[in-house]
């Protein structure tokens, strides 16, 4: 029976990233930190916008298949944050999508290599492999899949023909991006797609696969399994919200502390203002101000508590406001 793409899960971790750090972006206290929020806003919504192109050619490719978006699964102290997990007839594909900027280029060894334009300038760098990024991603799905399979036998299968059944590919979202691999190892020409090439990669892979076909619900016990494996509170976006929410903690206790100062100097102002007033018509002394070197004055204070009682005063007044008991 057909039933064409499913989405078990649809939504992503970073719409609701992108929200929260649009709140935090008001909260910050310098231009810096709000520079860093707006730079991981725009990063967001790149990512998102990228995923959106492959959601959308997933939509519409009539294959049977179950579709998990945005899945963080975690196995011990191994870690993977999966933008597409896709199930079908014969394979399960694991997708790392990247929306990238600038042009693309495969090395002979295998090394990832992109140019563009910043600010007026030729810019070229080397990126960290996202194939080598999604291999960590395999690994942590064999690891956390095969602990479920129960005794030593099932273990091994599981092992054995992971990967026949489960594929990695890397899928370029960007349209403007231009991508050459003329020079990169086999291997990797075929894990490395545009989007638009997504869909007729499926299915040729399955169409070149001798194994039995899944049925529908086999597939969809496998996608559920991760679907529950899924670890949303865990996301790397989640990482990043923390740590912004930390900046703005620690620059709104600064910024706490900085008025408190402020109050108690103003108090200390206050405090003498009010000294001075209640005080009599000073007396000249050849006695310096430590704080400003004008001759401090001694005046009598005659109201209040304090009333007949003499201090010292600066002649600065109120520019200096030092005073001295006597």
């Amino acid at each position: 029976m057909k039933i064409g793409p499913i989405f078990l899960k649809e939504n992503s971790d970073s719409e609701n990233f992108i929200e929260k750090m649009r709140q935090l972006e008001s909260q910050a206290k310098t231009q810096e930190l709000q520079k860093e929020i707006k730079k991981q806003i725009n990063f967001a919504e790149y990512g998102a916008y990228g995923e959106k192109n492959i959601a959308f050619e997933l939509r519409n490719s009539g294959i049977d298949m179950y579709i998990l978006h945005d899945i963080c699964i975690e196995y011990k102290d191994l870690k993977a944050q999966i933008d597409y997990l896709i199930v079908t007839r014969k394979k399960i594909f694991i997708i790392e999508c990247k929306n990238l900027i600038g042009n693309i280029e495969i090395d002979s060894k295998g090394n990832f290599i992109r140019t563009y334009e910043m600010f007026g300038k030729r810019v070229k760098e080397g990126i960290y492999s996202p194939v080598t990024q999604n291999q960590r991603h395999l690994n942590v799905l064999k690891e956390c899949r095969k602990e479920a399979k129960g005794n030593f036998i099932l273990k091994a299968a599981f092992e054995h023909y992971f990967e026949d059944n489960y594929k990695s590919l890397i899928v370029l979202a960007n349209p403007k991006t231009y991508f050459n691999y003329k020079f990169a190892p086999k291997e990797l020409r075929d894990k490395v797609i545009r989007a638009d090439q997504l869909v007729e990669t499926i299915k040729k892979v399955n169409e070149q696969s001798k194994d039995k076909s899944y049925s529908e619900k086999e597939m969809r016990d496998i996608a559920q399994f991760y679907l529950d494996a899924n670890r949303p509170d865990r996301s790397d976006y989640a990482d990043k919200y923390e740590k912004m929410v930390q900046k703005i903690e620690v620059q709104m206790d600064t910024s706490n502390k900085s008025e408190k100062s402020i109050d108690k100097d103003n108090n200390k102002s206050e405090l003498f203002d009010k000294k001075v007033s209640n005080a009599d018509k000073s007396t000249s002394t050849d006695k310096l101000c430590p704080k400003c070197g004008a001759n401090l004055v001694i005046r009598k204070v005659k109201k209040g508590d304090n009333v007949g009682k003499s201090f010292y005063g600066c002649s600065n007044f109120p520019k200096c406001r030092y005073t001295e008991n006597i």
